[in-house]
């Protein structure tokens, strides 16, 4: 098998997986051990080409994996928008790597965690 167990049962991975992918693309910044990055790199770029797609078969896709979790409120004129995760994907992140092929994303190598000195990244979206 060709990915990283991370240490979980397959539904502890997967869950641990459509979280971390979330929050990437909430923040569009993660910390995390260099193995969970790597793992995560591979659904995140997934999530993305999805979006790039746009069509409702790719929306749905998605939506089964990413959390249905608020990512941006914001005010515009007199309403407030709440944006989901999702919605973020889209309509922000998506628009942004139209003449990109691949490679959304990038890590940085950080210090070791103090406590048991694991690799640790900064997971970003690229610019």
């Amino acid at each position: 098998m060709s990915y990283r167990k991370l240490g979980r049962t397959s539904s502890q991975r997967k869950a641990l997986l459509r979280d971390l992918t979330s929050d990437l693309i909430m923040n569009e910044k993660i910390t995390t051990t260099e193995a969970r990055a790597k793992e995560v790199r591979k659904t995140a770029e997934k999530m993305i080409t999805l979006g790039k797609k746009g069509d409702l078969a790719a929306r749905r896709h998605a939506a089964a994996f990413v959390r249905d979790e608020v990512a941006d409120v914001h005010e515009e004129d007199e309403n407030v928008v709440i944006q989901t995760v999702l919605q973020k994907l889209f309509a922000d992140i998506a628009p942004r790597y139209t003449d990109r092929t691949g490679g959304y994303t990038r890590i940085y190598k950080t210090m070791p965690r103090r406590g048991d000195g694991a690799p640790m990244v900064v997971l970003q979206l690229v610019d």
